[in-house]
């Protein structure tokens, strides 16, 4: 599907799918719409995010960065998320704001880090994306409890589902206590009405560093071993995430997320 915006600009399939692509994302910088809108050059990516959000259907704001210096960051307009059909969600920041922090978004660009490497990073073999879900109100009744995400992969073993929740240290332990009973109870319950999300599941728990992955498990562990997973974004970072890094609530052993299937022996 193409058209025209009304002001002269043709809007191309690729368009479209980097709006959709925000209305999960929330906001991106530009790296992430380079690889979501598969853009082959910095420089086509930076005259098409520019093109957009002339054009209305993007909004852009700054964020700035540790180096004193500041990047754009965009989010769908009301425009765009009417263009594709969408309520208007995302971070309501002013047209072109300077922002010096900013907890919601630098959150949300975690998120959506993970989200890249699960969608359109190099998956293991045999392994392929199958659906992501972002969520806006909490996933069951009576549960206080909004993941950051929710993934399913195919995998030669079956299908593998897990619950998204990255923690960039502002989280107090209360918080988690909590976090970590609500899980258990919904790993209880049937599913909700209306919202297919398969069972078992896996909680996927990221923080910043190997120090405050030990502090969650050490809150995880005193209440479960199972279900719940941990890895730091140092070790995403340095290793990605099919490596043989995860942790489990108890114990040291470094585990992959996907299990590699050796191939049976050919009988000769």
């Amino acid at each position: 599907m193409t058209g025209n915006n009304g002001r002269g600009m043709v809007i191309q399939e690729r368009d479209l799918h980097l709006l959709r692509e925000l209305s999960v994302m929330r906001v991106v910088d530009r790296e992430q719409a380079k690889i979501v809108a598969e853009f082959g050059s910095t420089t086509r990516v930076n005259a098409r995010l520019l093109a957009l959000t002339r054009a209305g259907l993007l909004r852009r704001f700054f964020l700035g960065t540790t180096a004193g210096g500041a990047k754009a960051l965009y989010a769908l307009s009301a425009k765009g998320a009417q263009l594709i059909g969408v309520p208007l969600r995302g971070p309501q920041r002013r047209k072109d704001e300077t922002l010096a922090a900013d907890f919601f978004v630098q959150h949300q660009l975690t998120v959506n880090q993970i989200y890249c490497g699960l969608k359109y990073g190099t998956l293991p073999p045999g392994v392929s994306f199958r659906q992501w879900m972002s969520f806006f109100a909490p996933i069951a009744d009576r549960l206080r409890l909004i993941p950051d995400g929710y993934v399913e992969l195919e995998t030669p073993s079956g299908l593998v589902a897990a619950f998204l929740e990255v923690d960039l240290g502002h989280e107090r332990g209360p918080v988690w206590g909590k976090k970590i009973e609500h899980y258990l109870q919904f790993a209880r319950m049937s599913a909700p009405a209306g919202k297919a999300f398969h069972r078992p599941f896996r909680v996927l728990v990221i923080a910043p560093t190997e120090r405050r992955v030990r502090s969650i498990r050490k809150a995880v562990a005193a209440l479960t071993e199972k279900i719940f997973w941990f890895m730091s974004l140092e070790s995403i970072h340095s290793d990605g995430l099919f490596a043989p890094v995860w942790l489990r609530p108890r114990g040291e052993e470094r585990l992959p997320l996907i299990p590699l299937v050796k191939k049976p022996k050919e009988i000769s």
